[in-house]
């Protein structure tokens, strides 16, 4: 074989694992615990050692998530305020390891911020304003989909703030995130990182995958081509917003399953949990009235049943 056909072959085959990928993650979504285990299992009998991995990575996962339901009945029950910074290049798998924490969480306990760019009235407000509106109450756990360190990043790189709105960030962040954890917050933030040759195979899946075309910006495009203005711009906000008060921590994003695996297990690491007492449920009889009569719906108010 020639190095341009091993070369080839490898590309093949890291396409085939993009593409088992995606296929893993809908059935993430449409199987619920019981059949997953019981595919799990069948899983176990093919030796295949892709195969295995798969199911081992599963059942760490289903195992994580139940554990975030009980923290997340924890931070419920003591009023505890939760807060998730998510920050990292394009596609280097914030989005899927923010989707495995809230997949089986109360979405009125664990919600997710993501805004979009600022509005002209926005862009008129103090900085911080408008992220304020979204941070925690008692008894929620708020994850950013990106945060306040925009103007770090790609505010600054891509010119949308000036020099000197971004010393005037990196001047107020820190005392404005101490003032965060002074007022009972947990502060949490990561960072996903993504290597160069990673994310270049990332954007070509989503640039042939008419399913993912969605997720890649112009703005994505742009950052891909400024790729070491970035690294330059994210060493001096490491620098700089590295606070004993609320430190960053590196996610390695290139394996996304492992990535979404050891984040989800150092986030539960973060806050001491404990089991809560839950109260037993029991369904209520159903009341059953004399003379109540069901009508029939009509049939042109149904959906068509065409499968």
């Amino acid at each position: 074989m020639t190095e341009d056909d091993a070369e080839h072959a490898a590309m093949l085959a890291r396409v085939k694992a993009e593409v088992a990928d995606s296929f893993d993650e809908e059935l993430e979504l449409e199987f619920d615990d019981e059949r997953m285990s019981g595919l799990l299992d069948d899983m176990a009998a093919d030796p295949e050692a892709q195969a295995k991995a798969r199911q081992g990575y599963f059942k760490e996962l289903f195992r994580l998530q139940h554990e975030l339901v009980r923290l997340q009945s924890w931070v419920q029950s003591k009023g505890l305020k939760v807060l998730v910074l998510f920050e990292g290049r394009d596609s280097a798998g914030k989005g899927g390891s923010i989707k495995r924490i809230t997949q089986r969480l109360n979405p009125r306990v664990a919600r997710v911020v993501a805004l979009p760019a600022p509005s002209e009235r926005e862009r008129t407000q103090w900085y911080f304003q408008r992220y304020v509106a979204h941070l925690p109450s008692a008894g929620e756990i708020v994850l950013f989909d990106r945060s306040w360190y925009n103007r770090a990043g790609v505010e600054r790189v891509m010119g949308f703030a000036s020099p000197a709105q971004v010393e005037d960030f990196f001047n107020d962040v820190t005392e404005f995130e101490r003032m965060l954890v002074r007022s009972g917050i947990v502060l949490i933030k990561y960072w996903f990182s993504i290597s160069d040759e990673e994310q270049e195979f990332r954007f070509n899946m989503r640039i042939h995958d008419p399913l993912k075309q969605w997720k890649l910006s112009p703005m994505d495009l742009e950052s891909r081509r400024r790729w070491e203005d970035y690294t330059a711009a994210k060493e001096e906000m490491f620098q700089r917003t590295h606070i004993p008060e609320a430190r960053w921590w590196v996610v390695d994003g290139d394996d996304k399953k492992r990535a979404r695996l050891n984040c989800i297990s150092h986030l539960l690491e973060q806050i001491p949990y404990e089991d809560i007492e839950q109260p037993e449920i029991i369904l209520p009889e159903r009341e059953r009235h004399e003379g109540y009569v069901r009508h029939p719906v009509p049939p042109d108010l149904y959906v068509p049943q065409r499968y």
